[in-house]
C-alpha cells in the first residue's frame, strides 16, 4: 500500500502539515516496521516527521504498533522497572547503569533495552557488560532483584533499522521517541522516560494518559533517564495514565558531586560504579531520590494491579 498519502499530510512544512490520526499513524509506523515500505519513503518520513514534531495522538498510534510487533518479556513477579538507554555518556558518566543497580538491590526487577547510534558514547549496556552483567540473547523473564539488558534489535528489528536511519542522515526520528516510550513487558511495567526540551512535555503527558501507562517523567541527563546528580528535576507519575506531580523542580546546580570522576570513560564508569554500590563511595542524592520515586509508583503499580478481594 505505501505511505505516501501519509507523507503528503505530514511532509508540507511546519505550518501546512496536517497532524495524523492514531489510526493512521498506526498504519503508517506498522509498515515502517514491518518493512514493506522503500528506503526513499523511510526517509521522507524521518525528515518530515521530524520538521512538523510528533502530536500525542500520534505517538499512541507508534507505540500501538510496536506493542503489537514486540517480542514482549513475560510478566515478572513485581511491577518491571523499564529504563530505556540509547544515548550514553557525552560529558558526564553515564549513570543508568548505577541507577539500574540501585533498584534491583531493592528487590525490583529491571530491564535495560538498547543500542548504539552513535559511534563515540559509552552506553549503559556497556558499562553493565564491564560489570559482569551479560546481555539478553533473547526476551526473558526478570527476576526480582535482577537487573537484565538487551539490544532493541531482538526486541523488533523493524525497530533497529529505523533508530539506524540516524547513522545515514545524522538526526533523530519518530523512532528515537517511541522507543523511550514504550513497554516491553507482557506484564505490569513502570516505564522510567525524560525528556530534554519543555516543549515535549505536554506531548508525552498525554501520550501516557492516553495509553493508561504506570511511568516516571523528568528531565534527563543527556537524554538518559537517570537523573543529573546535579539537580533536582520535576518528576511526574502516571499509574495508569493518571498523572501525579510527584515533585517541583528544585532551584540550583551543584558545582560537583561528592565522588563523581571527571572522567566519562567505560573503567572509570564501571569502577565508580561498582564503588557506591560497595559503600565506599557516596550514593548522589538525586539518584537516590529518584529511586524512591520509581518504589513508589511501583508500589501503586502492584497495588492497583491485584484483583479485587470479594467480601
Amino acid at each position: 500500500m505505501g505511505i505516501s498519502q501519509y507523507i503528503k499530510e505530514i511532509g508540507r512544512g511546519p505550518r501546512g502539515a496536517k497532524p495524523l490520526t492514531r489510526e493512521q499513524a498506526t498504519d503508517l509506523f506498522g509498515q515502517v516496521l514491518d518493512g514493506t515500505v522503500t528506503d526513499l519513503e523511510i526517509g521522507a518520513f524521518c525528515l518530515a516527521m521530524r520538521i512538523k514534531g510528533e502530536t500525542a495522538e500520534e505517538m499512541c498510534g507508534f507505540l500501538d504498533a510496536t506493542h503489537a510487533r514486540m517480542a514482549l518479556l513475560p510478566a515478572s513477579d513485581r511491577p518491571l522497572v523499564v529504563l530505556p538507554s540509547y544515548n550514553g555518556a557525552r560529558k558526564l558518566p553515564v549513570l543508568t547503569p548505577l541507577l539500574a543497580l540501585l533498584l534491583a538491590r531493592e528487590g525490583l526487577p529491571v530491564l535495560l533495552h538498547g543500542m548504539r547510534t552513535e559511534a563515540r558514547r559509552i552506553l549503559a549496556s556497556d558499562v553493565l557488560e564491564a560489570l559482569g552483567v551479560p546481555a539478553l540473547t533473547a526476551p526473558r523473564k526478570v527476576a526480582d532483584g535482577a537487573v537484565a539488558h538487551i539490544a532493541t534489535g531482538l526486541l523488533h528489528p523493524g525497530l533497529a533499522r529505523l533508530l539506524a536511519v540516524r547513522q545515514t542522515v545524522g538526526l533523530r526520528n519518530a523512532g528515537h521517541s517511541a522507543v523511550k516510550l514504550m513497554n516491553p513487558c507482557a506484564g505490569a511495567a513502570v516505564v522510567v522516560t525524560s525528556y530534554t526540551h519543555p516543549e515535549y512535555f505536554e506531548m508525552l503527558q498525554n501520550t501516557f494518559s492516553a495509553m493508561g501507562m504506570n511511568a516516571l517523567l523528568s528531565r534527563g541527563l543527556e537524554g538518559e533517564v537517570a537523573a543529573d546528580p546535579r539537580r533536582t528535576p520535576r518528576y511526574d507519575a502516571f499509574v495508569g495514565g493518571a498523572h501525579h506531580v510527584l515533585q517541583e523542580q528544585e532551584p540550583g546546580t551543584a558545582s560537583e558531586v561528592p565522588g563523581l570522576p571527571t572522567e566519562i570513560d567505560l573503567p572509570t564508569t564501571a569502577d565508580y560504579t561498582r564503588r557506591v554500590l560497595a559503600g565506599e563511595l557516596p550514593t548522589p542524592p538525586a539518584l537516590t531520590r529518584q529511586v524512591e520515586h520509581i518504589l513508589h509508583i511501583t508500589g501503586q503499580t502492584a497495588t492497583a494491579a491485584m484483583p479485587e478481594t470479594q467480601p
